[in-house]
């Protein structure tokens, strides 16, 4: 019975996990346009979009 209840809890961590990649370029985008520095930001909100969407699956493992 708890197994079940686990389930879903995941399936919303891996489907919000995949969001966090193209938060983090567009929010990169943004602040790299801001300061004149836009590709720069495009990288750094890419990195910081992968690192967020492999916390998530780390949360989501178990």
């Amino acid at each position: 019975m708890s197994e079940n209840s686990k389930e879903p809890k995941k399936d919303k961590w891996r489907t919000a996990g995949g969001l966090f990649i193209p938060a983090g370029l567009f929010m990169g985008i943004g602040l790299g346009w801001a300061l004149g520095y836009l590709v720069q930001g495009l990288l750094i909100g890419m990195g910081a979009g992968f690192l967020l969407f492999g916390l998530a699956m780390l949360v989501a493992r178990d």
